[in-house]
């Protein structure tokens, strides 16, 4: 599939932000093409637009699959393997966070409270508990905004993020009245 220099630079880029947040570029680079191209590719077209080795094509698209943001299909009567992005950015978006919050935040948080529980029983480590505690807190008030952020539909997103603004007064008003009573 030939990419205008415009995909071309967003495939890129796609790939290099990808090792910014973890993410193998390869593996990015293929999801950026797969989001961008107009019908389901196989492998053998990735291989040729991006020029990498059908190894690394095979293996990034079994992770991109293990995150579950690409489909697989096949046309009737070709054995060949056909992949897709998903197309929703915003169910997108959800899917990722849900994977990188059972891969990173889950794991994190059951430490954390290990931790706290085991030191809360140490008084030597108050300081420690201190902070652990903090974090743990934080880290619970983020996952927990983040569960009602699941069960809430793309266009209640995209209207909460555009009232931040007024959200924000509204809640330095209230938080100033409460300071002066």
């Amino acid at each position: 599939m030939p990419l205008s220099p415009p995909l071309r630079r967003f495939v890129q880029h796609w790939g290099e932000m990808g090792t910014r947040w973890g993410v193998n570029r390869t593996v990015a680079q293929i999801h950026a093409l797969l989001y961008v191209a107009p019908h389901p590719l196989t492998a053998d077209e990735i291989q040729t637009t991006l020029r990498i080795a059908r190894s690394n094509v095979s293996t990034s698209l079994r992770e991109l699959q293990g995150w579950g943001i690409i489909r697989v299909s096949r046309d009737l009567g070709d054995r060949k393997d056909r992949f897709e992005s998903m197309r929703d950015v915003w169910e997108m978006f959800r899917v990722i966070a849900e994977e990188r919050k059972r891969r990173e935040v889950d794991p994190t948080l059951a430490v954390l409270r290990e931790s706290v529980a085991e030191l809360r029983r140490m008084p030597s480590e108050r300081e420690a508990t201190r902070r652990l505690g903090d974090l743990l807190d934080l880290m619970e008030t983020v996952e927990a905004a983040y569960q009602e952020m699941r069960t809430t539909s793309a266009a209640e997103i995209r209207t909460l993020l555009k009232l931040r603004g007024s959200l924000r007064r509204l809640l330095r008003l209230g938080l100033r009245r409460s300071a002066s009573a």
